[in-house]
């Protein structure tokens, strides 16, 4: 008779654990049995053996099982060892219309791993903006065309993306690709984007083609964990945990294997949690730290009061490829059992990061080896049962024990300190073998729980795991408000985790975000995930068949009469290197750019670190430049050049053109990249009277994100073969086309120096705006305009001469965003982080021109649109042991950013009292502490540790009344005068400095 039995079971890299749980509500003895047997290299033999001797500890019927779930990293460990035995090439087909075609598939892929995984890629028809439309339609007989080009080269698993697929409830246009290949190559497999990850179609993209590759060895993977429970004679039903800490069906697994990634930590978390639960029954709910300490690493988790982990941020990396699926916030430090203590030149104990590993048995002082370790410290100090042999430790120097434990304490406490989301004291659930090694006691801390059964935790939690649905989705928000929509949002995650098996009465919200899309009304993107405890009934009709739940459910269609269409593969003479070139910081500081003829051609490392400063540059706005750098980078594999030059160079009766992307820049991360972006400036020079050679320059109309790079690709060799002008007419990102310096300079308010504008959508509208009352117009118009076009353009604005170009552009601005981007990789690569916020300064000409402003976490983030702009602010509270907090006689704790899609004004709150440090012009950049770079505004979230950086604007914006009156807190309608945050230092030029 089936019980209320659980078996969870984690299978490690050297141990398979296994445990069997009692799940009733009423159970005296929740944990009937654990057991640890050793990973065998079939997998199934360790499960067999583990679960074995579990039951054989639990003196209970096999057939009272309800179900075993599993957890493992059999998948994400073929990814990262490259392991082509176990991966598939894989062809992708994506469906973008005429977009998208710079930034092609695996164009963000280590050259290692492209070896192995890519196949031939193909642009088709299809997509969707973002109110839901079609871009274009799906053509069946492209589709078929494709098919026969795959069937001659003998592909047997394609991945499929389109634009906007995850909004993509009625029209289902990948599913309909799904459906031709299936009709056309019989046994093909087939990932359909939308059914893998979230918005934003590069990272999606990614996590499909990863999830393709994997479907072969995941049916052969299942099949064997399956084969493990037959051979033992048992019959429940099988789960796999997720990445989010709920239950997959081996169908789904096998179909979805991806999601299985990163389910060890997520599932040491929800076993934390349930063990927490055990010791104390009267628990309240509240935010804690799990710490999983194991033999060379300590890994931090944030445990929410629903039970989950936080998840990371929207975007990530996994083997060096950008996915956008749910992960677990996980913080690692080099700390575990096996952690070699010693002392360096100085006579300071260090500890790691090095680590004897699995091999502590035999090198550790108190198991007869010569290493100290951490181990061997808590057992010469006592603070352990007996293990080893304490009397091989009983030498080691008490103070030298002291002082490792300090040592230990302290990078406990700094880690504590960097996932904390408040500054009050939470618990900490310790798991892990290594669990012996933590302090009683720790500063920020309320509780240390060592909970029973803590070296379990993993398989308690993949035991213990839920059911779950999840929707991210962008819906109308024109007529109800967001609050009533998000609500109908929660309602249908709660509806489809009930649909795959959760209880129905006992399924709750236990993740739920709505994100304004900057530059639209009436959209609103939400992210929702429900969970609930699985009913006992596997329900395999809903979740088995895949491809018929996830469908539209309706009969298709097509032409399968005529001839099909001739395919293109877009890579099919790509040459790509045999191995990724990683920079030391050796070789960045060795860097030198290529200066000739007081030309700088632009090199992969150089727009690498220019993306990165643009973003910084960006004080929040301006979008992410990342997919600019990878279609410039993709560009520059494929033989094009690109040159920057001083405005000095430029030939006087040649004239400089400006401009960039318009609209949100949300909708840019779907809508990507597509040649013939020249096309604009030539149909207005056309429309001007000019010849075309008369064009001598292009100049980003904002340095501060993408835009700071479009003028690249528009210049490059493979498009209008012209030279970028070092610098920008805004010095960073602002909200409206009318806050620029080519503005500030001009001689009207009828936007004489703007006018005539020419827009494109990129897929046949063009407009041309020659006329406006006043020079705020060209902005609302042309925005107006965009939302027609898909809320996604490119404007290129009338050419300037010479002279106006030497007034009005602030120089120097590509070589300023170069230096900060160079300064951010050196960091990294020296370890050099904790100090980024004066490694930048130094960067940006020292403490005159910039300014550490605030450390901290961010406690409370708000957004609001309005009329398409993105307002909110941000609050951020002083950790403990931050230079703001070292004094106790400073009260400066708290600190605010308000923002308008950029950054506005950054303040100090003490007593109830603000205090403005720093407002436009000048510019405040938010950074991401651990790693230096750039927080845009949509990716504000609770709980991130953050710097805030201040930098002295350009004088076009701080010498003149007008410059005040467009680009300060006036102008956002603030009644605050502006305050210099220091004095202007002109950025060197690259050229001058590196000039051969």
């Amino acid at each position: 008779m089936v019980g209320n039995y659980r078996i969870g079971v984690d299978v490690g890299g050297t141990n398979t654990d296994a445990v069997i749980l009692d799940v009733s509500s009423n159970s005296t003895r929740p944990i009937l049995a654990t057991h640890k047997s050793p990973t065998t290299p079939d997998v199934t033999t360790g499960i067999q053996d583990a679960i074995e001797q579990s039951l054989l500890k639990a003196n209970i019927d096999k057939h009272s099982i309800q179900a075993i779930s599993i957890g493992t990293t059999s998948f994400v460990n073929s990814l990262i060892e490259r392991d082509a035995s176990k991966l598939e090439r894989v062809a992708v087909i994506r469906l973008s219309g005429p977009f998208s075609r710079l930034a092609p598939p695996f164009v963000s892929f280590p050259y290692e791993l492209r070896h192995v995984l890519e196949g031939p890629c193909f642009f088709a028809e299809g997509g969707l903006q973002v109110d839901g439309s079609e871009i274009t339609s799906v053509d069946p007989l492209e589709i078929r065309g494709i098919c026969e080009e795959l069937r001659k080269r003998g592909i047997r698993t394609v991945a499929v993306s389109a634009c906007y697929s995850p909004i993509d409830r009625e029209i289902g246009q990948e599913e309909l690709v799904r459906e031709i290949l299936y009709a056309e190559i019989p046994g093909v497999k087939v990932c359909i984007s939308k059914e893998v990850a979230n918005i934003g179609l590069l990272q999606r993209e990614n996590a499909t083609i990863l999830n393709a590759a994997l479907l072969e060895f995941a049916q052969l993977t299942v099949s064997g964990f399956k084969e493990s429970t037959r051979a033992l004679d048992i019959s429940c039903p099988l789960f796999l945990t997720s990445n989010d800490g709920t239950l997959m069906t081996c169908e789904m697994a096998a179909k979805f294997p991806i999601k299985t990634f990163s389910s060890g930590p997520t599932n040491s978390m929800r076993g934390a949690n349930f063990l927490a639960k055990l010791g104390d029954q009267q628990r309240k709910k509240e935010t804690a730290l799990v710490m999983d300490v194991g033999g060379t690493t300590t890994e931090i988790g944030v445990l929410l009061p629903t039970g989950f982990p936080r998840q990371a941020s929207a975007y990530h990396e996994l083997c060096g490829v950008p996915l956008n699926f749910s992960m677990p916030h996980v913080y690692s430090i080099g700390l575990g059992g096996g952690s070699r203590v010693r002392k360096d030149s100085n006579g300071k104990t260090t500890i790691g990061p090095d680590s004897v590993g699995y091999r502590i048995h035999e090198l550790g002082r108190a198991f007869g080896g010569d290493v100290l370790t951490t181990t061997d410290i808590v057992i010469a100090a006592g603070r352990t049962n007996p293990i080893g042999n304490p009397e091989l430790v009983k030498d080691i120097p008490g103070e030298e024990v002291l002082a490792a434990q300090e040592q230990i304490r302290q990078m406990i406490e700094s880690a504590v300190d960097c996932m904390k989301t408040s500054v009050q004291d939470i618990p900490v659930y310790l798991v892990g073998g290594g669990a012996i090694l933590i302090p009683d006691e720790l500063k920020g801390v309320s509780t240390v729980y060592r909970p029973q059964f803590y070296d379990a935790a993993n398989a308690v939690g993949a035991a213990c795991a839920q059911i779950s649905g999840v929707i991210d989705t962008l819906e109308d928000t024109s007529k109800l408000s967001i609050v009533e929509v998000q609500k109908l949002v929660e309602q249908r995650a709660i509806d489809k985790a009930v649909a795959a098996g959760a209880d129905k009465d006992h399924t709750v919200i236990v993740e739920s975000e709505a994100i304004p899309i900057a530059y639209t009304t009436g959209r609103c993107r939400f992210y929702v995930k429900a969970a609930g405890e699985w009913t006992g009934a596997a329900d395999n009709s809903e979740q088995g068949d895949t491809a018929k739940s996830l469908s539209l459910g309706v009969p298709r269609t097509w032409d399968t009469q005529s001839a099909a269409k001739p395919a293109t593969v877009a890579n099919a003479d790509r040459k790509i290197p045999d191995k990724d070139h990683y920079f030391t910081a050796e070789d960045i500081i060795s860097y030198k750019p290529n200066v000739t003829n007081e030309e700088w051609s632009l090199s992969e490392i150089d727009i690498e670190w220019i993306s990165t400063g643009c973003y910084i540059l960006g004080t929040g706005g301006g979008g992410n430049p990342h997919n600019v750098y990878l279609a410039l980078r993709e560009m520059f594999r494929a033989g094009s050049t690109c040159k920057v030059i001083d405005i000095q160079s430029l030939d006087p009766d040649k004239v400089v053109m400006y401009g960039g992307g318009i609209g949100s820049p949300e909708v840019a991360a779907e809508k990507l990249l597509s040649s013939g972006s020249g096309k604009a400036a030539k149909s207005l020079l056309t429309f001007m009277g000019y010849e075309h050679n008369k064009l001598g320059a292009l100049s980003a109309i904002e340095i501060g994100g993408g835009n700071g790079m479009v003028a690249m690709i528009r210049g490059s060799s493979k498009d209008l073969i012209v030279p970028i002008i070092d610098g920008d007419f805004m010095g960073r990102a602002y909200p409206t086309g009318w806050q620029t310096t080519v503005n500030v300079y001009a001689t009207d308010d009828q936007a004489s120096m703007v006018l005539p504008t020419y827009m494109s959508s990129g897929d046949g509208t063009e407009l041309i705006l020659t006329k406006v009352k006043h020079y705020k117009e060209v902005d609302s118009i042309l925005r107006a305009a965009c939302m027609e076009m898909g809320t996604s353009a490119q404007v290129i604005a009338r050419p300037l001469t010479k002279v106006e170009c030497e007034r009005a552009l602030i120089r120097n601005t590509v070589s300023q965003s170069w230096r900060i981007g160079r300064a951010v990789a050196l960091a990294n690569k020296q370890a050099n982080i904790d100090n980024i916020g004066s490694v930048l300064v130094n960067a940006l000409g020292g403490s005159d021109a910039a300014k550490v402003l605030f450390e901290g976490k961010i406690v409370q983030v708000g957004r609001r649109l309005y009329k398409g702009h993105s307002y909110g602010e941000i609050e951020i509270h002083a950790l403990a042991g931050d230079e703001t907090t070292e004094d106790p006689n400073n009260p400066k704790k708290k600190f605010r950013v308000p923002f308008k899609n950029e950054n506005l004004l950054a303040e100090h709150m003490v007593d109830g009292r603000t205090e403005v440090v720093c407002g436009v012009p000048d510019l405040i950049s938010v950074l991401d502490a651990q790693n230096g770079t750039a927080l845009g505004t949509p990716e504000y979230k609770y709980g991130q540790r953050v710097i805030v950086i201040g930098i002295t604007a350009a004088p076009q914006w701080t010498d003149t009344p007008r410059g005040l009156e467009l680009g300060s807190l006036t102008a956002f309608g603030y009644d605050l005068p502006y305050k210099p945050l220091g004095t202007y230092v002109k950025p060197r030029s690259v050229i001058e400095e590196y000039a051969t």
